[in-house]
């Protein structure tokens, strides 16, 4: 089964604009690797005004593609927060007003169980 291959409305507008500027659908489905009969579709196409509405819903799908993503980083943020808040919780606040070392860290004083 044979492949289908994509062709970017800049590329369907250059072949265009080369078969409009004199060569043949020939020669150009020859340097290509394209059907003439693809050619032919694509020139009909470009001087409907066509491959600029294809242009134009490119572009849109291109600036929705970027919102989506941006808006799943979002998601993605938003999903770690209460994570990070539950951990936050579990850890306890921290006494600030106890002497502590760089070497052996906080001072512990005894627990009540110790001292008896």
């Amino acid at each position: 089964m044979a492949k289908h291959r994509t062709h970017s409305v800049e590329f369907k507008r250059q072949i265009s604009q080369e078969y409009f500027g004199g060569e043949t659908l020939h020669a150009l489905s020859k340097r290509h690797d394209i059907s003439r009969n693809l050619i032919r579709i694509w020139v009909e196409k470009f001087q409907a005004g066509a491959l600029d509405e294809d242009a134009a819903a490119a572009d849109l799908l291109q600036a929705y593609e970027a919102g989506i993503a941006a808006l799943e980083r979002l998601v993605g943020k938003q999903a770690l927060e209460p994570e990070f808040l539950k951990g936050a919780l579990h850890a306890g606040p921290r006494q600030r007003n106890r002497p502590t070392s760089a070497i052996t860290g906080p001072e512990v004083s005894p627990s009540p169980k110790d001292a008896g």
